[in-house]
């Protein structure tokens, strides 16, 4: 009898050992089923903005009751207010694909989201999340083997090329009536910054976009040198037509020095004021001396946060001397317009000598019917620099057209870093969900159920391209399967005609590094996302 006695307490132990394992597991579950909802409420939030048909989108920001109209995914996404770190995971993926690739920003989220929702019909049939990541890795090293078979190189100057890419990123966008215009100011920008040197390197910090809330889009221009959003300063009738102009880029101040602390000065007769105005005329006047005895005719002055940069006095003394005098510059464009003239700034009066001038052929100020604008142009030892001058009547559509340059940018800037392009409209998708599943006939046990899931994700690209233009999804995409099928893989989706077409006949290309940076961050996030078990 004693013996047979600890039986059932050892029974006991082990079976609340199981309960405790199965919490956890449920837990576990309910976890990921949790942040696969936040996931997918942030990519069903943007995915009818996907494509030349999407929705636009108007975005309230709290505060300054700014209003913006976009259908760009990361602009949607960067304002809005996310409180599921999931979700923040999906913000940061398409800032992520913003950085990469410039384009297919919506595209990445979407595709997410519906890798997302394969793994929890995945997860659903008790295949464990390590094998189904584990899985993911093969499938997305196989999609870029289709992605690079499908591409074609191209040659980089064959400019007219390069402009149809760029108008296809347009095409999606709230000003694509005005691609005839953006499209050839992106392609001449990038080729124009290209470092030969590193001919794969392109840096959009060296295209600087200017814009002015006068005018339209289609007066938009491309600028071999430098423009300024703010006229030349009139107060004192100084020149706004400059030639043969020698320009001064300063960063100290015209005005009356000021102490390190707040301190005042009482003066209890009239001829101290005179004295002070005095030595305050006598300082400002040996300042503007030094400057116009080197030559200089174009004064650039950066603004100052401490104390004015110029004063009325000053600007009288420098129109006199015949200087045109731009003032108010952004520190931020210091470094650009700094690296445009080839010379540095001055940061002191004394070290102002005629060699830190910078030469160009003409300053002058233009008028835009309700506001002004300052150009230099036939700048001599000019950097690799190249300023595009953007005009909109209204500020949502200058902010739009803003954005959709930038994308634009970004496009020939994937072309130039890898010289290889593919079809859109939803033809690389349907080619990868093909190959993908004749890939998963070839792979045994639980690597081919993921690898046919993870297939058929890609088919909610083409899927949506056809639901946002108004055509039947399932037939559309059931015909485009069929032609992938029999060989004619760049066959993609025609939103503007509603048919299904050639996508190279119909100039719809891109870069092939926009869809491989969006397979592989959206594969990579998913699988992040999918081994995330607890919130602690």
């Amino acid at each position: 009898m004693s013996d047979a006695a600890p039986a059932p307490q050892q029974s006991y132990k082990s079976g609340k050992n199981r309960e405790t394992i199965f919490n956890k597991d449920e837990r576990a579950k309910d976890v990921r089923a949790l942040n696969i909802v936040a996931a997918k409420t942030v990519a069903d939030t943007v995915r009818t903005s996907l494509g030349p048909r999407g929705m636009d989108k108007m975005i309230r920001t709290e505060g300054d009751d700014n209003v913006t109209i976009t259908n760009d995914g990361a602009t949607i996404l960067k304002k809005l207010r996310v409180g599921h770190p999931t979700a923040q995971m999906l913000v940061d993926l398409s800032a992520s694909q913003d950085i990469e690739a410039g384009d297919g920003t919506t595209s990445v989220v979407v595709l997410c989201g519906s890798l997302l929702t394969a793994c929890q019909n995945l997860m659903a049939k008790g295949i464990h999340p390590t094998l189904v990541s584990d899985a993911f890795k093969l499938c997305v090293d196989k999609a870029s083997e289709i992605l690079h078979d499908m591409a074609k190189p191209i040659n980089l100057d064959d400019r007219e090329f390069l402009i149809k890419s760029a108008i296809t990123s347009l095409s999606s966008k709230i000003v694509s009536q005005h691609s005839d215009i953006l499209a050839p100011m992106a392609v001449d920008s990038v080729l124009k910054v290209v470092d030969p040197t590193h001919p794969n390197f392109v840096d959009l910090n060296d295209v600087k976009i200017v814009k002015h809330l006068h005018g339209t889009v289609s007066q938009s221009e491309l600028i071999d040198g430098l423009a300024f959003n703010q006229g030349a300063s009139h107060k004192a009738g100084g020149p706004t037509n400059v030639k043969n102009a020698k320009i001064g880029l300063i960063q100290f101040c015209i005005s009356p020095p000021k102490t390190d602390m707040d301190n005042n000065v009482i003066v209890n007769d009239y001829t101290q004021i005179d004295r002070i105005l005095r030595e305050e005329r006598a300082y400002l006047l040996n300042i503007c001396k030094q400057i116009k005895k080197t030559g200089c005719n174009v004064l650039l002055i950066q603004k100052s946060v401490l104390r004015d940069a110029v004063t009325n006095m000053s600007l009288h003394f420098l129109a006199k001397m015949k200087i045109m005098v731009v003032r108010d510059i952004e520190r931020d464009d210091m470094e650009f317009i700094s690296k445009t003239l080839g010379v540095k700034p001055v940061s002191s009066v004394d070290h102002f000598t005629k060699e830190k001038l910078a030469h160009a052929e003409v300053c002058q100020e233009i008028s835009t019917g309700g506001g002004k604008i300052v150009k230099v142009t036939g700048i001599k030892n000019k950097g690799n620099t190249v300023t595009a001058l953007l005009r909109a009547s209204n500020r949502l559509m200058l902010d739009e057209a803003e954005r959709s340059l930038h994308d634009a940018l970004c496009v020939i800037r994937s072309l130039v870093k890898k010289q290889y392009i593919i079809a859109g409209g939803g033809a690389p998708e349907i080619e990868l969900a093909l190959k993908l599943a004749e890939y998963a006939k070839t792979l045994k046990g639980v690597d081919q159920y993921v690898a046919k899931e993870y297939a058929q994700a890609f088919e909610i690209i083409p899927t949506t391209l056809a639901e946002n233009a108004g055509l039947r999804p399932i037939s559309v995409v059931t015909d485009l399967r069929n032609r992938h099928a029999l060989g004619q893989r760049n066959t993609g989706i025609n939103v503007r005609k509603g048919v299904i077409s050639d996508m190279y006949e119909e100039n719809v290309v891109q870069p092939l590094l926009v869809t491989l940076s969006a397979v592989g961050l959206a594969t990579e996030t998913s699988r992040m996302i999918l081994k995330i078990d607890a919130i602690v």
